[in-house]
């Protein structure tokens, strides 16, 4: 059972590092400094929705509208770090 809970936290760690790189490359993309036309970057850019938007994509409607400002990564990695600090550290602990 603890095997899982550490796969369980891999997988989380991973996940973190796919929001920060959809985060930076979307920046990349606002302020043209890629070019969103190049297909590997569209390729790139795609899977990263893909992998980030079904997360994303309820926490952008439960928060209030910002402006151009995307607090929803934020949310979506603090939620993650919660669950990582305190969800698995005491599962593990009741599973020890």
């Amino acid at each position: 059972m603890i095997e899982l809970i550490y796969f369980i936290n891999y997988v989380i760690n991973l996940y973190s590092y796919v929001v920060f790189a959809a985060v930076i490359m979307s920046f990349l993309l606002a302020f043209n400094v890629i070019n969103p036309r190049n297909q590997i970057v569209q390729t790139i850019w795609t899977t990263l929705t893909a992998l980030t938007e079904p997360l994303l994509g309820p926490i952008r409607r439960a928060l209030p509208d910002f402006g151009a400002i995307d607090l929803s990564p934020v949310v979506l990695l603090l939620g993650l770090y919660f669950i990582q600090s305190v969800v698995l550290t005491n599962l593990a602990r009741a599973v020890a």
